[in-house]
């Protein structure tokens, strides 16, 4: 994976704060004035009873046809009768857009937010919304109630919401609705009338006739007033086009609703009137496969000349078919982009042709925005703003219109969604991209088989194994055949399956697949080469998978210091590199070389990358896990916290990143020995996890698993060991029985029966799992000496010291020639050793053994130390024992 250097950005203080309660004090409102409002006095006296019963939170639901005047009925009721001091306007046609309105309040509220993901902007709003009461909150256009559910679910004070909508049914769990008709036919004359006229007399004839037309629908008569007022039609002249062309004003049912068949009349009048600026009508079509709101203008760059593209733009503003935004963006109405997008054979502006060009330009120009380098910090904002748009062009169109383009779009985009921690997301768009490519350019085209390949990475990120192996070993097997067995894109999909395999503990296939991709990359591009170094350090990763630490570290510190000498110390791969080596020293108990390491590491990614860049973020996560092992967690917290609150800024609640660090908080706090803080954590992940990777992800049952540890270090066995009984089935159902996280989790059931005193279970499952684990991972991996430890003392808690006393032995030997008699595993295991020694009565040999790991404790770690104060304690109380004979 390329690494990508950002610049970073100096955010003002109040950035990093909650929004104030009284950042509203002054008035804060943005929604539209309704200038052109007519009559609904009996529509606004309803809004304002409505509103008037006391509640904590009063939801009000205006329905009707599209078209009909709720958001200018909302608007005008918000502006000049509801008398809180915010008043926000959100356009909610879609969860995506109720997001980005909340985002938008939370930057009104608090500036220093701008920059932030809109996932914590709106995030800040709705917690705000949550504390304070006396708001209103307009909804408009909300497409299902499922879009604002969690919404409403969250705030909870005393404010109120305006929904309008132009669903009928669905609301009764939610809100009071209101229904709103069309206009009177005097109402909707006076509106047609004072349009028209705005700017001095005008003829008026025709105007009822037009209106009834119309169907006294409050857009309708908006739009062609609009109409008459700007080109000098008279509405005679008017009525009398709608008359001749009723056909085309009646085919297109697009949503099979009046409301659309009154737009599509619309459309063809004002179309008809700027057919003399034909880019006009093809921008518009361009714009309708685009989200409805804040589309950027940049996606029509190139498209003319500055002058014609932008007097075409003026145009469409001039006759209300597409509107300005203050940010400079543009929208349409969904109805307009419903009728542009809709073919109808005898309307020129509506030809099949006309409107397919139109698609296949809008996924160009969008293709062509998309950033390719999705992982990058720096293009996260333009991907953020692409990204509805993208969504609505795949909505609209259909995949058998999908183009090579239309393919590349969908994969950035899955892409973008992926690294972002939506792998759900990420797969559907995936799938479709995949379909596009095979259908166009045969299942052998190196594009069919990169998406093949994303598609696998994806189903392996989302803990969809079963998918992803088969996935990649077709693609490998597909890329061998195509370009040679030792091209690079064949090597690079080689490396993805070994680390599948390495994810789902298959260490027998995935190490002998690294070795080979590392001697062939050297064969292919060199020993020197970037690509070689990177499968270098791959193999020393699966070595260290494998706790084949002697291997593991010896790989990397060549693989680094090619990476120093070739790339340069401050290179994003140099400190990848660094960072894993430094890893690996951690396990392997050399925290004296690991921690200087982690913070150079960190302070390098820092000045390189910036401080608020994800990999700088992940270094300090890795440097608090360091000093956590260090038992310094007076270190290790601090970092921990300061890491979670950066991330849940930058990153979002809900990023990956932000969860493992949350989870790693969690760890430290129970280290410290404050399970109240740690347990609510680990429970948060927990359900974050199962909500958005599922019960069956990997990572979530990786957190039940520590939730339910945490439970048995605070002695709430009754909760934990049902839930270690049940994750040890799920992880054994998922990953199968061998897997090292099923054998991790079976273990951690054993050492839940040993503290509630049932060691005749605990022992029987610690026998079992340390065969399974020497069978799979090998004699001398460190999980099969941690097992041979936890076995040898639930021997020793059944009074069987004969047997414990041989596999403390045993394991102590292992540790020795495996880590070394220095690395902290070692130590405490023949501390171990002595206790079982002392307790068999041999208090000789145990008080030396006792004097010779305090030693080395107080030399490695110091006195203070949490291990060189338990063995201090054991020899105290060995030699008070031996004084006492």
């Amino acid at each position: 994976m390329a690494l990508h250097a950002e610049t970073a950005t100096l955010l003002p203080a109040q950035a990093y704060a909650p929004i104030p309660d009284d950042a509203a004090a002054a008035g804060v409102s943005n929604v539209p004035m309704a200038e052109r409002f007519i009559g609904r006095s009996t529509e606004l006296d309803a809004l304002d009873a409505a509103f008037a019963a006391p509640s904590d939170v009063v939801v009000r639901a205006v329905s009707g046809l599209g078209g009909v005047g709720k958001s200018a009925l909302a608007a005008q009721w918000a502006a000049h009768r509801s008398t809180a001091p915010l008043r926000w306007w959100i356009t909610a046609d879609s969860a995506a857009a109720v997001d980005a309105g909340l985002a938008g309040l939370a930057r009104a509220l608090q500036p220093g937010l701008t920059g932030m993901p809109v996932e914590l902007q709106k995030e800040r709003a709705v917690a705000w919304l949550a504390k304070n009461g006396d708001w209103l909150i307009v909804l408009d256009n909300v497409d299902h109630p499922d879009h604002i559910q969690q919404l409403l679910n969250r705030v909870t004070g005393g404010g109120r919401v305006l929904i309008t909508t132009r669903r009928a049914t669905g609301w009764h769990k939610l809100a009071t609705t209101i229904r709103l008709n069309v206009l009177t036919p005097a109402e909707s004359v006076e509106l047609f009338t004072r349009i028209l006229t705005q700017d001095g007399p005008h003829e008026a004839n025709g105007a009822p006739e037009v209106c009834a037309e119309l169907g006294h629908l409050a857009l309708a008569v908006e739009q062609a007033a609009a109409f008459c007022h700007e080109t000098g039609t008279t509405p005679n002249a008017y009525l009398d086009m709608l008359r001749h062309w009723p056909a085309e004003m009646f085919a297109a049912s697009l949503e099979d609703t009046d409301s659309d068949r009154t737009v599509a009349r619309i459309w063809r009048i004002t179309l008809d009137r700027l057919a003399c600026t034909p880019l006009a009508g093809h921008i518009l079509r361009i714009l309708a496969w685009y989200a409805p709101a804040h589309i950027p203008r940049t996606l029509l760059d190139d498209l003319a000349p500055p002058p014609a593209r932008e007097a075409a733009i003026g145009r469409l503003l001039a006759y209300s078919m597409i509107t300005k935004n203050p940010d400079g963006t543009l929208s349409v109405h969904r109805l307009v982009q419903a009728v542009a997008r809709a073919p109808q054979a005898d309307d020129p502006h509506r030809c099949e042709t006309d409107i397919a060009h139109a698609r296949d330009q809008a996924t160009n120009r969008l293709k062509n925005a998309f950033p390719a380098d999705v992982e990058s910090p720096t293009h996260w904002p333009q991907c953020r703003q692409l990204l509805p748009h993208a969504d609505a062009l795949a909505r609209h169109s259909k995949s058998e219109h999908d183009t090579v383009g239309t393919a590349y779009l969908l994969d950035r985009t899955a892409a973008f969604r992926q690294d972002q921690g939506a792998p759900a997301l990420a797969i559907t768009y995936f799938l479709r991209a995949l379909a596009a490519r095979q259908r166009l350019l045969g299942k052998e085209h190196r594009d069919t088989l990169a998406s093949r390949h994303n598609l696998a990475g994806t189903y392996l990120v989302a803990g969809d194994l079963g998918r992803a192996i088969p996935m990649y070993e077709q693609t490998l097997a597909e890329f061998e055949g195509l370009l040679g067995k030792s091209h690079p894109h064949t090597l690079t999909s080689r490396n993805n399956l070994a680390y599948a395999y390495l994810e789902v503990g298959n260490l027998g296939r995935a190490i002998p697949m690294f070795k080979r991709n590392a001697a062939d990359f050297e064969h292919v591009l060199g020993k020197d080469h970037p690509q070689t170094l990177a499968s270098r350090k791959d193999l020393a990763g699966a070595y260290r998978e494998a706790g084949d630490l002697r291997r593991a570290i010896p790989i990397y510190e060549q693989t680094l210091a090619d990476q120093e000498r070739l790339l340069g110390d401050n290179h994003p791969d140099t400190l990848t590199t660094r960072n894993n080596l430094a890893g690996a020293y951690r396990e392997a108990g050399d925290l004296r070389r690991a921690i200087p390491m982690f913070e150079r590491n960190s302070v390098g990614r820092e000045r390189v990358l910036g401080k608020d860049h994800p990999q700088t973020l992940a270094s300090r996560n890795n440097l608090a896990g360091a000093y956590q092992e260090a038992r310094n967690l007076e270190r290790a917290i601090p970092i921990y916290e300061q890491t979670l609150a950066d991330q849940e800024r930058l990153l979002g609640d809900n990023h990956p990143d932000t969860l493992t660090t949350r989870n790693n908080l969690a760890g430290a706090y129970r280290d410290a020995g404050d399970p109240e803080r740690a347990i609510p954590i680990h429970k948060q992940t927990l359900a974050d996890r199962e909500r958005l990777l599922g019960k069956d992800h990997p990572q979530t049952l990786a957190s039940r698993n520590d939730l339910a540890y945490a439970y048995r270090e605070a002695g709430d066995l009754e909760r934990a060991i049902p839930m270690l009984e049940r994750n040890a089935a799920d992880f054994e159902r998922v990953l199968g029985k061998d897997h090292p996280d099923a054998l991790t989790s079976r273990n951690n059931l054993a050492g839940a029966y040993e503290s509630a005193g049932d060691l005749k279970r605990a022992i029987l499952i610690y026998e079992r799992i340390l065969a399974d684990r020497e069978r799979v991972l090998g004699k001398d991996h460190p999980q099969t000496l941690v097992s041979g430890n936890a076995l040898a003392g639930a021997y020793e808690s059944a009074g069987d010291l004969k047997r414990a006393i041989l596999m403390y032995e045993r394991i102590v030997a292992h540790c020795e020639r495996v880590f070394g008699r220095d690395h902290s595993n070692t130590l405490t295991c023949q501390n171990n050793l002595a206790g079982a020694y002392r307790e068999a009565g041999d208090l000789g040999q145990a008080i030396a053994m006792y004097e010779r790991i305090l030693a080395h404790c107080e030399r490695l770690f110091g006195r203070e130390h949490r291990l060189s104060a338990g063995v201090r304690a054991n020899l105290h109380a060995a030699r008070a024992r031996q004084a006492a004979l």
